[in-house]
């Protein structure tokens, strides 16, 4: 009797589409080279139990559930606590991805130190790392707790015999990509090994109250690596941002079922490891050129703080018939459109001059506040013309030119009374609304042909 080959099929990596055949193109997610042979699992017989037990909680109305005050845990980094939106939720999974050597490792190992600190036991599982590497990086930080417990370990199942044992009140898993099933035949990092490690430490999680760090790794296009399935899956998602070569990282929250999804925490890459910036808009602007033509101070809120940043444009002349358009930190599409507009409207001749823009400090603004801000430095370089110090820009721009009200402008205009702006340009719409605030003038404008009249007067 011949034995039979096992069957395989292709998973794409990417969104977790099936087909049983390779495949160059994915028809779900549209990703090339994204299938690879995973061989399928043999489906269990029926006398043998499942490996997830049914639940056997049974419905009940939702008014006769008792609301205890949730205590969240504070990891002592305030930065981290304001992006989980207050602290740690107890039995929740929080997912961090970022750029490798990005920090992630490290804030992971600093958050379970503030935690064992105030008494907490605190397990860190490492698939990439031994205990002695782990040991040698946490005295570079001064990270050393006996509450901190670490393991080298890759075996979901053996991480759960574990956590059943020594029963810490968070775990970190650093990283999901490396995690193993040994019921699965498919390679760790794969789409069926990703997924099924993450639904038993969520499982694991929901039942125990124990909180749970997921570490991703993130593609070359800034995703976590593995299927989206894996964002939906978890209770919140933190994405570090920042260039390597740069010393501020910028952590951001972009699903939070237990606070804002807007909010960053500013840190500091430093010898012993991540500083908390307490001030991020002294430290944006601390190197802001006096009296460049180029350069233009905006507000820009993230969650519930204001942050001043410093918008830089460079439009020079080009002998080449399609003009470059070379934009960091802001929307590419929007710049383009901006400038269809001041050409349009302000007469300025954009189409003969390449537009470089960057905001300073490596921060990435995608909100239309800043639409006016963009107008002001792309035109101070076109006309040569420096906008005075202490001067702040807001407001949104139309397509027919007009200036458009903004949200939150009052909380914006204070954090720049606090930094000692004088002066501040904004909707004149908002202004109806906006409360008495001394020691800074207010400007309205209704259009962006009397805001570039206001400033360049």
């Amino acid at each position: 009797m011949m034995k039979s080959n096992p069957k395989t099929i292709f998973a794409c990596q990417t969104c977790g589409y099936q087909t049983p055949k390779w495949m160059g193109k994915c028809p779900d997610c549209s990703a090339w080279g994204s299938f690879t042979e995973e061989r399928l699992a043999a489906p269990p017989s029926r006398s043998s139990s499942p490996r997830i037990a049914a639940s056997a909680d049974t419905p009940v109305p939702i008014d006769s559930i008792d609301l205890e005050i949730e205590n969240r845990l504070n990891t002592a980094i305030k930065e981290f606590d304001r992006v989980l939106g207050g602290g740690l939720v107890s039995g929740s999974l929080v997912l961090i991805g970022g750029d490798p050597g990005i920090g992630k490792s490290t804030l992971m190992l600093q958050a379970l130190y503030g935690l064992a600190n105030q008494g907490h036991k605190v397990l860190y599982v490492s698939g990439e790392e031994s205990l002695r590497q782990i040991r040698l990086r946490s005295k570079r930080l001064a990270a050393v707790c006996p509450a901190m417990l670490v393991v080298s370990e890759v075996d979901v199942d053996a991480i759960l015999a574990m956590v059943a044992s020594t029963q810490p009140q968070v775990i970190v898993i650093d990283s999901i990509q490396t995690m193993f099933n040994a019921e699965l035949t498919s390679a760790p990092g794969s789409v069926s090994q990703v997924r099924e490690a993450t639904v038993r430490l969520m499982l694991m999680a929901k039942k125990t109250g124990i909180s749970a760090f997921l570490v991703g790794h993130v593609t070359k296009d800034g995703a976590i690596a593995g299927p989206k399935l894996l964002e939906h899956m978890v209770d919140t998602v933190l994405y570090f941002e920042g260039d390597r070569n740069h010393v501020f990282r910028i952590l951001r929250a972009v699903k939070n079922r237990f606070g804002s999804t807007n909010e960053i925490g500013v840190f500091e890459m430093k010898e012993k490891g991540l500083d908390e910036v307490a001030n991020p808009s002294a430290v944006f602007l601390a190197e802001r050129p006096a009296g460049a033509p180029g350069s233009v101070v905006t507000a820009s809120m993230e969650g519930t703080r204001p942050i001043l940043v410093e918008l830089q444009a460079l439009a020079s002349s080009t002998n080449f018939g399609t003009p470059r358009r070379t934009i960091l930190g802001l929307d590419p599409n929007r710049v383009a459109l901006l400038a269809a507009v001041m050409e349009k409207k302000l007469g300025m001749h954009l189409m003969s001059y390449d537009i470089f823009m960057n905001v300073a400090g490596g921060v990435k603004v995608n909100e239309p506040a800043v639409d006016l801000a963009i107008v002001a430095a792309v035109a101070s370089s076109f006309l040569d013309q420096a906008i005075a110090d202490g001067t702040l820009v807001l407001g949104e721009v139309g397509l027919t030119g007009e200036v458009r009200a903004i949200g939150q402008v009052e909380s914006r205009i204070a954090e720049a009374q606090k930094m000692g702006f004088a002066r501040c340009l904004a909707p004149a719409s908002n202004l109806k609304r906006l409360p008495e605030m001394g020691g800074i003038d207010i400007t309205g404008v209704k259009t962006v042909s009397e805001a570039v009249e206001t400033l360049f007067q």
